[in-house]
C-alpha cells in the first residue's frame, strides 16, 4: 500500500473528498481541491471526467459534462493533479472509467500517475474478476488499484478484502453516487466481514452529505467518502464555490476525526 495512503488512516478515522477535474473550469477545480484539502480532507479523489459515468448520480453526471464541455481532458487533469501535488504530500486518487485508462494506454497511464505523484485509482467499472489486466502494471509503477465492495458483494468479500491495496471503497447502498436522506444497508455486517479479511482500511462512501452522516459511517469504518454533496456546491456556485465548499469539508472532516 502506498506509504502517503497509509498515512490518511494513521491515528484517525479519514475524510476523503471527491471533486472532478475541470469543474467548472480548470483553475476553480484546482482552488475547489486545495479548499478540501486546507479544511482537513485526509485524501482527495480526483475524478477524471468521461462521457459515460455508469456508477454516477445526475450531480456528477453533470459535473463530467461541464468539465468535458470545458475542454478537460486526461492530460489535463494530470496536469491539474501535477499542481495540487506540488502543494501537498496528502495522498491522491485518481476516479474514472476504464475507457479513459484503456484508451490512453495502460503502462502510460500508470507511469504518468507515478511520474506526478498519484497513489491510487478507483475504477467503478473494472470488476475484480478483471482487473488482472491492469493489475500488475499499475503494481510496477507503485499505484494501487482501489477496490470497491458493494451490498451485492457478500459472496466475493473474502476475495476483494483479502487481495484489496490502499484502501478498500464501500459502497454503502444500491444504486448510483447521490445524496441520501437515510441509508438502510446493514453496513456494520458488511465490515464485519471486511475486517476479518482485509489487510488495509476501509473507507464507506456513496449517499454521505452530512456531519451527522459522516461521523455514523466513521464509527463503523476508518473513512468517510463524500462526492455529490462536494460536487453540488459546485454546480451551485460555479466559480465561486471554494469557500462554500472549505465550509462543509471542514464540517466533515471534524465530524470524522472525532470518532
Amino acid at each position: 500500500m502506498s506509504n502517503r495512503i497509509s498515512k490518511a488512516f494513521e491515528n484517525k478515522k479519514a475524510f476523503i473528498g471527491f471533486l472532478t477535474a475541470g469543474d467548472p473550469t480548470f483553475d476553480a477545480s484546482y482552488d475547489n481541491i486545495m479548499a478540501l484539502i486546507n479544511a482537513g480532507a485526509d485524501l482527495v479523489e480526483i475524478g477524471i471526467p468521461f462521457s459515460d459515468p455508469i456508477a454516477e448520480g445526475v450531480v456528477i453526471q453533470e459535473a463530467d459534462v461541464r468539465a468535458l464541455k470545458g475542454g478537460m481532458t486526461t492530460d489535463r487533469a494530470f496536469e491539474l493533479a501535477a499542481k495540487v501535488r506540488s502543494q501537498t504530500d496528502i495522498p491522491l486518487v485518481f476516479m474514472t472509467y476504464l475507457n479513459p485508462v484503456f484508451k490512453y494506454g495502460y503502462d502510460r497511464f500508470f507511469a504518468k500517475c507515478a511520474e506526478i505523484g498519484i497513489d491510487g485509482l478507483i475504477c467503478p467499472d473494472m470488476p475484480f474478476e478483471e482487473k488482472g489486466e491492469a493489475d500488475s502494471i499499475a503494481k510496477a509503477h507503485g499505484v494501487s488499484l482501489i477496490s470497491m465492495i458493494a451490498p451485492t458483494s457478500e459472496e466475493r468479500i473474502k476475495a476483494i478484502a483479502e487481495s484489496a491495496e490502499g484502501f478498500l471503497y464501500i459502497v454503502s447502498s444500491l444504486g448510483v453516487t447521490g445524496i441520501r436522506s437515510e441509508i438502510k444497508t446493514d453496513l456494520a455486517a458488511i465490515m464485519a466481514s471486511v475486517k476479518k479479511y482485509a489487510r488495509v482500511p476501509a473507507a464507506i462512501g456513496f449517499g454521505i452529505s452530512t456531519p451527522e452522516q459522516a461521523a455514523k459511517m466513521a464509527r463503523l469504518a476508518d473513512g468517510v467518502i463524500v462526492g455529490s454533496a462536494l460536487v453540488r456546491l459546485v454546480a451551485q456556485y460555479r466559480e465561486n464555490a471554494a469557500g462554500e465548499i472549505g465550509k462543509l469539508a471542514k464540517g466533515l472532516a471534524d465530524a470524522a476525526h472525532n470518532n
